[in-house]
């Protein structure tokens, strides 16, 4: 049986939680360089075009971190 490895566990927790903030600064930075509110056109106006773009987009930055993390 392996040792628990709290370095291992440590590390991965950083790195989980800077590729969370990297995700929210890019979400937050789209929000600041549209021109309108992606809140309010999803809740709001029921635009699931928009929705499918922007989920489609925070998968691929996800993987971007991802990679980079790895």
């Amino acid at each position: 049986m392996e040792t628990f490895q709290i370095s291992g566990v440590l590390s991965a927790l950083i790195y989980s939680g800077l590729g969370i903030a990297v995700l929210a600064l890019v979400f937050l930075l789209v929000e600041i360089v549209t021109k309108y509110s992606i809140n309010r056109k999803i809740s709001h106006d029921g635009n699931i075009a928009l929705a499918i773009v922007l989920g489609s987009m925070i998968i691929a930055i996800g993987m971007i971190i991802s990679a980079a993390i790895r």
